[in-house]
Formats: structure tokens, sequence, C-alpha cells
């Protein structure tokens, strides 16, 4: 191509002209179209030539110059990379959605009006225990599916983005031959071959087009329609990433609503506390003296079961239940397990529905996210992780897996803010990783009822060391008579999906 045709193409080398660029879709597709009928018409004028001259038309050889002219066939840009490569690619992408969803989230306020029918709501509601905690449960799981959506729309954006930044790269590595492909379509369409068998030297120039097209055109053509498929693509991306930032905008408005409802329930749910303040507030102190004088998770447990009052007694219920459990008759035990399958479970219990054992491929994660590490796997410091890690939203709510009496709340050493939960038959759940906790020692939770709420980012803990991700993380441990257990039988199927995108 000539220096001119260069230079009239060379000004799409911003990013910004590049946008401008690929709005040339439909000019593309008429140039396109133009040079297939040019190349037809430029062939029949061979066969025709080669009939008034009673000469047979030369074959095409390729010489230097038809060569140069040729485009040449471009390396795919989308070749596969290291698997490695791809995920550090879509970590970066999706740290950066995630921050932009932060900024989101942080810009959206809640009208005043809402605010006011969201307050009236609760005041209408019947203040009984039971009451509360329904509506406790009902609005953690609401809140728990809309951060569900969250993700997913953060998932998904990602990837979106991150093919748009590799059609991009297409486009800046393929610069020159698209420059070279646009002025050769655009000269062709305003210089179009001379009309046939009109005077002899007409033919003559007639087989001349035939004879440079039949070179070109092919290379000409596979680039053209490379153009027009990206920029189809680029268009589509762009479509689905505004829909599903609309998606993205609603859905954490939903769960702004939500946030506020749950803060205004557990305001009225600490309102009917009837444990002395007083009483309260001391075991709070006691808790955290045993915390920092613990060694081990275990020595916690312990100290606490045994130290804590409220702790001490809920254990004792729990193991009087227990008892009374492995004393009862097959068939007792069948009829009970019927019994509570078929009626709803008491709002005002204090123990568990129903055995931790029997509750395996039951229970949901304590918190919407991916599953970044499981049981067994290398935790980062040369032995086996003891639970799992969940990569959560910023801000999501951790509700409790199971019914069970909470034994810790709190610090503690290097898993940060942990709860601890009792669920009965010997064994412990731990949560640790939270920024806030909304429960106390001694306090008896449902399944499904808030107990804590995660931060902005990833808390520095043992638990989540080596994990390249600045989500909040969640760890979760079973423990059954003092040892680690693994929880994945009880985790129902679609629980969670273990995912190394992250």
């Amino acid at each position: 191509m000539s220096g001119k045709v260069l230079l009239k193409t060379d000004s799409y080398k911003s990013e910004g002209d590049l946008k401008i660029f690929m709005l040339w879709n439909p000019v593309v597709r008429r140039l396109a179209h133009c040079t297939f009928l040019l190349s037809g018409a430029a062939l029949m004028g061979l066969a025709c030539a080669g009939a008034a001259t009673g000469q047979q038309a030369p074959a095409p050889q390729a010489t230097p110059a038809q060569t140069t002219s040729t485009p040449a066939t471009p390396a795919a840009p989308d070749a596969v990379a290291p698997e490695d490569a791809d995920a550090a690619a879509l970590k970066a992408k999706r740290d950066e959605v995630a921050k932009e969803l932060q900024g989101l989230s942080q810009s959206i306020k809640m009208s005043s009006d809402k605010s006011e029918q969201l307050r009236q709501s609760i005041v209408a509601l019947d203040k009984s225990t039971a009451s509360l905690r329904q509506a406790l449960i009902d609005s953690a799981a609401r809140r728990k599916d809309l951060e569900q959506k969250i993700a997913e729309s953060e998932r998904k954006l990602a990837s979106f983005g991150l093919r748009e930044d590799i059609i991009r790269k297409s486009f800046r590595s393929r610069r020159g031959i698209l420059a070279e492909v646009l002025g050769a379509l655009e000269r062709m369409g305003r210089n179009p071959p001379p009309a046939l068998l009109v005077k002899p030297e007409d033919a003559l120039g007639a087989v001349r087009t035939a004879i440079l097209l039949g070179a070109v055109v092919p290379g000409m053509r596979k680039e053209t329609e490379k153009l027009a498929h990206d920029l189809e693509e680029l268009a589509n991306l762009r479509t689905a990433s505004q829909k599903e930032r609309e998606q993205m905008v609603a859905s954490l408005k939903g769960r702004q609503e939500e946030e506020s409802r749950m803060a205004l329930l557990l305001d009225e749910n600490a309102k009917l506390s009837q444990r002395n303040s007083a009483q309260l507030q001391d075991e709070l102190q006691r808790s955290q003296q045993l915390a920092q004088q613990s060694a081990s998770l275990q020595g916690l447990i312990s100290s606490l079961e045994s130290q804590i009052t409220s702790v001490k007694t809920a254990t004792q219920q729990s193991k009087l239940e227990d008892l009374r459990r492995a004393q009862m008759s097959d068939a007792q035990r069948e009829q009970e397990r019927n019994t509570a399958n078929n009626t709803p479970p008491d709002k005002n219990r204090i123990v568990p529905a129903f055995p931790f054992d029997e509750l395996k491929a039951k229970l949901e994660l304590p918190a919407a996210g991916d599953v970044l590490r499981t049981y067994g796997d290398p935790d980062g410091t040369g032995h086996e992780a003891k639970g799992i890690v969940i990569a959560t939203t910023p801000a999501a709510v951790v509700t409790a897996p199971a019914d069970g009496t909470v034994v810790y709340a709190g610090q503690f050493r290097s898993y940060g803010k942990m709860v601890i939960l009792n669920p009965g038959s010997g064994y412990h759940i731990v949560l640790s990783g939270m920024e806030g906790v909304d429960v106390h020692a001694g306090q008896f939770v449902l399944s499904g009822e808030p107990i804590g709420a995660m931060g902005d980012k990833r808390v520095a803990s043992a638990a989540a060391f080596s994990l390249e991700t600045n989500r909040p993380t969640l760890y979760i441990e079973f423990r059954k008579d003092g040892n680690s257990v693994d929880s994945r039988p009880w985790w129902a199927k679609d629980a969670g999906k273990v995912r190394n995108d992250t």
C-alpha cells in the first residue's frame, strides 16, 4: 500500500480514536461487499477477455510486489495463554471490578421515605422472640441471595472486561494490517475496475485487475471478516456489561435495604434479652481473658465451657439432650425424626431441632461466596488445611449454619473475630475472619440466623495465609471431640463450588 494510504489510517493509534474506528462496522461490511463484487467482476472480465483475443489469460504469478501487497495473516491474538497467566489476568480484572463495585455501593443512598417505611414495618412487627427471630432469618436469607447475585455479576463483569481487553490488544497488534486492508477497500471503492468489453484496452485492464485481486482478495476477505466479527463481539460485550451493571445496581440497592432492616431487627432483638446486663458484661470480660490465656482452640473451648456460667449451662443442656436421644429405641428415634421433619420447629427452642450427625448434605454455607480452600488442601505453611475458606463480597452477612449455642464471640489470636457454636453431639463449629459479631456467649441461635458480618477487605489471619485475594475471607472449621473433621459431608451439594480464578 502507498504511504498516502498508511498516513490516512495511521490516526487510529490512540484508544479514543480506536473507539471511533470500531464504530465503522457498517462501513467495513459495505466495503467488503464491494470488494467481493469487484473481484467477481474482474474474474468475469478475465474470462471474456481471453475469449475476445483468442488467448488464454496468463495464470497469476506471484511477484515480489504482489507478495508485498498481500496482507499477512496475523497471529491469533487470543491464543491460549498459560493457565497461571489466565488466572492472574482474571484476578486483576476481578480486583478492578471489585473496586468499582465498592465505590458504587458507597454512592448508593437509601431515600428517607424508604427508611421511614422500613422503620414503620419494624414497629408494626410482633415483638415476640419467635417473630423477631423469624424476621431475622428471612432478612438474612434475602440478603445472602442478593450477595450471591452481586458475586455472580462481579464474575461476569470481570470475564466481559477481560475479553474486551483481549480484543483491544488484538486490534493494537494488527493495527498495521488493518490500516492496509481498510485503505485498500477504500481505494477500490473509489476506483472500480473499468467497464467490461467496451474497448480492448478495458478488457486488458480487467485481466490485470483479476490477476491482482486473485492474489490479494482472499487475504483481505479473511481480515475483513475477522475485523467485522471482532467489532460485533465487542459491541455485544459492551451491551452485556451494561445490562449486568444495571442488575448489580438493583442488587446493591436491595442489599442496602436488607442491611438497614437487619440492623433494626437486631436492635429490637437486643431489647428483648432477659439477661442481666451486668452479668453479660462480666461474662464478656471473662471470655476475653480466657481467650488471651488460651494457646489453642481446644483450650479456649474447654475453659469457656467450664468457667462461663451461661456457656456451661447450655453445654450441660446439650449433653443431657444427647444422652436422652442415646437412650431412645430405634422406633422412638424414627418417630421423633418423622415428627421433626413434618412439623415446623419451635422458634423458641433452646436445643437443636436435629442431631448434628443427621444434617449431612443439608447445611447451607454461612456466607455467599466462592470456596477457595477446602479441608486437606495445602495451607501455605507446609501443613494441611483444617477447614474451608470462602471469599465473600464486602460486608457480607454471616449466618449460623445450624442450630447451636454460642460458646465464644470475639477476637482470638491470629484468627480475627471469631464465633464458636456448639450444635450438640460433641461437635463445634468455628467461624472466623469477620469484622463484627452480633451474638454473645451463651446465646442460642437458630440455623440461618445472622451472627456477624464481613469487612470490606481480607483480614490478615493464619487461616487465610497465602491466599492471593483482597476479598474478605471467612474460615470455617468443624471439630468433633476436640479434633478437626472434614466439613464437606455436611454441606448441601449446591452450597458452593471450589474456584481458583480468584
